[in-house]
């Protein structure tokens, strides 16, 4: 049995730095096992221009540990009154690799997002010509959608539409968390991809309410049933260039989670190569763990592949992850994935 795998050091595809002492406290875990990572312009206020993708890639940048080479990828915040021209100085001058859309309260500082995607036409019409990828969240916000069905809600309603109206257009359907999802991108003949986050490969929706309601399994969109986490693997492991990471790793201090409206969000970035290679090794599938995680997502956004390598091996005993991050703002608890972790990265 495989003990030990050297692959192309990964990228993460969907990451939340946040800002200040918690972007400076967060930063490390991702810099230390991945070369990339493309960073969500969910802040308050938001990343909505070139000028405010500059100052935020500037203090990302301030943060990186020394001596390392990590490099953040910067996305825009699309809203209604998003300036086309503005998009493509942005992507013409190497700043910014995608632009993220957010239905407007669909998750963590999405307040400002897009209630009309019609509105926003202007703006994708030009990104289809240019290149420049979309990343949704690929969620419904209506009131009378059940939240577990919200998004295959939105495939049907608001992706499938958009997509056949604005030909050209590379989409990215952000994790990912239902069989609906996996099949819709699979259907595509092209310009469709899809990041899926380490939690919802390892958690079903029951691990949420186990012996009492787990706030820090609580992230949207919110895991599912059992037979969509288990699409979800066979989707990651199946070598399918179309399917890539995105860990969504996003902190909140405890007391923003462990409370009476508690924050949506999943804290996996120090552990989340240990935790895929448990799920690859267990799907009999480690010989294609270095494709989900280091080569498909450079390919679909037509980005070189790492030159650096990383290694995992494979521990005798049970490897264990601190279990809070400290910060000047709070403790961070880090992803449980509630069964033994054999993996570490070397």
């Amino acid at each position: 049995m495989t003990s030990e795998l050297t692959i192309k050091k990964p990228d993460d595809w969907h990451v939340h730095f946040r800002d200040g002492a918690m972007m400076q406290a967060v930063l490390p875990d991702t810099s230390a096992h991945f070369g990339r990572a493309l960073v969500m312009p969910n802040l308050v206020p938001p990343v909505v221009t070139m000028k405010d993708a500059e100052a935020y890639r500037q203090r990302i940048t301030a943060s990186i540990p020394k001596g390392s080479s990590f490099k953040p990828l910067m996305t825009l915040y699309l809203t209604q009154d998003t300036d086309p021209d503005d998009v493509a100085a942005a992507f013409s001058a190497g700043l910014i690799t995608a632009v993220k859309l957010y239905p407007a309260g669909a998750t963590t500082n999405s307040d400002s997002g897009v209630r009309d995607v019609s509105k926003v036409t202007a703006v994708l019409e030009r990104m289809a010509e240019i290149g420049l990828p979309l990343c949704v969240h690929g969620e419904v916000t209506d009131a009378d959608v059940d939240i577990f069905d919200r998004e295959a809600v939105f495939i049907d309603k608001v992706l499938d539409p958009l997509r056949q109206r604005t030909p050209g257009l590379r989409v990215i359907m952000e994790h990912v968390t239902t069989e609906d999802g996996v099949k819709y991108v699979q259907s595509a003949a092209k310009d469709l991809a899809a990041t899926i986050t380490t939690h919802h490969l390892m958690i079903n929706r029951n691990h949420i309410f186990q012996g009492g309601i787990r706030p820090h399994y609580y992230c949207l969109p919110i895991a599912k049933r059992e037979k969509h986490r288990l699409a979800l693997r066979q989707a990651a492991v199946s070598g399918d260039s179309r399917f890539f990471l995105g860990t969504d790793s996003a902190p909140h201090v405890d007391g923003a989670k462990e409370s009476a409206c508690g924050c949506a969000g999943v804290y996996n970035a120090p552990n989340t190569l240990a935790c895929l290679a448990h799920v690859f090794e267990e799907e009999g599938a480690l010989d294609k763990l270095e494709a989900f995680v280091s080569l498909n997502g450079a390919s679909y956004y037509g980005l070189s592949v790492s030159e650096e390598m990383i290694t995992l091996k494979k521990q005798p005993t049970p490897v264990t992850t601190d279990a809070k991050l400290s910060t000047a703002e709070g403790e961070v608890t880090v992803f449980n994935p509630m069964c033994d972790v054999h993996w570490c990265v070397v």
